[in-house]
């Protein structure tokens, strides 16, 4: 009997975040789509963006503190580090810069994006009620959905920060 019910269990939480996934492709399929057509209102309306620039500056000033103990320039780096991050959070997060990520998933200009049905498949659970995209089925998250007010929002991104440039 214990068995069982452990089963059922089991069953019913993965329930969940099977729909989970689906519930946020709408969502992931819309920001793609707003990415696409660079527009920014729907964008906007897909970001988490305090959260998104919180997590972009957090790595920018993870990146500036490995340079070299004694350089001078380094010195001076880590001191204007949290207001030149502060300025990168706010230009990187905007929908022509996330194009290259776009890109990266293989959904260029020409590409036809997928329909919810392909993305939510493709999505996995990322923990605490969020969800995230990734390039291959095992492969790691890059992307991390949240959701607020009904929404699910970009609220992280794990990728290359190279990958997010304002000039195209």
């Amino acid at each position: 009997m214990r068995i069982a019910l452990l089963a059922v269990l089991a069953l019913t939480l993965s329930g969940c975040a099977t729909v989970q996934r689906y519930e946020a492709a709408n969502d992931v399929h819309a920001l793609l789509v707003s990415i696409r057509d660079n527009d920014r209102r729907v964008f906007e309306a897909h970001v988490d963006r305090p959260a998104l620039k919180r997590q972009i500056e957090s790595r920018l000033l993870a990146e500036t503190r490995k340079a070299q103990p004694g350089d001078g320039l380094a010195a001076l780096s880590i001191l204007l580090s949290p207001v030149v991050a502060d300025v990168a959070g706010d230009v990187l997060v905007q929908p022509r810069v996330f194009r290259a990520v776009a890109d990266y998933y293989g959904y260029g200009p020409d590409t036809p994006i997928p329909n919810a049905l392909v993305i939510g498949a493709q999505l996995k659970p990322a923990g605490d009620g969020r969800v995230c995209a990734t390039r291959r089925k095992d492969g790691p998250c890059l992307l991390t959905f949240t959701q607020t007010a009904g929404t699910w929002r970009l609220s992280g991104f794990e990728g290359d920060l190279s990958m997010l440039r304002t000039k195209r």
